[in-house]
């Protein structure tokens, strides 16, 4: 059965970010420096929507995640899902 997957270009999806992040166990800190922000908690805002990623945060966004740009765009529900699911029951962030 093949995936359905949808793309919309209009914003970042910051779900699968937070899932990359935690799934290659990098920490706030360490998306911060990469992006040249001083403190986790300044990345932390851009994660949780507060503010939007910028085009020019994509490029090193992806290169520190190990993903294609696309891959911020993609909406897999099914992933979606699993994530959501384990972020519920786990409840652990990466400080």
């Amino acid at each position: 059965m093949k995936k359905e997957t949808r793309i919309t270009m209009d914003k970042v999806n910051l779900s699968y970010v937070k899932y990359r992040r935690l799934e290659l166990n990098l920490s706030l800190q360490d998306m911060a420096e990469s992006l040249g922000f001083k403190n986790a908690s300044t990345y932390m805002k851009y994660e949780d929507g507060v503010y939007l990623f910028k085009a020019n945060h994509l490029p090193t966004l992806a290169n520190k995640l190990k993903c294609k740009l696309r891959n911020f765009f993609e909406e897999s529900l099914a992933e979606l899902a699993k994530f959501e699911e384990s972020a519920i029951t786990e409840r652990k962030e990466v400080i």
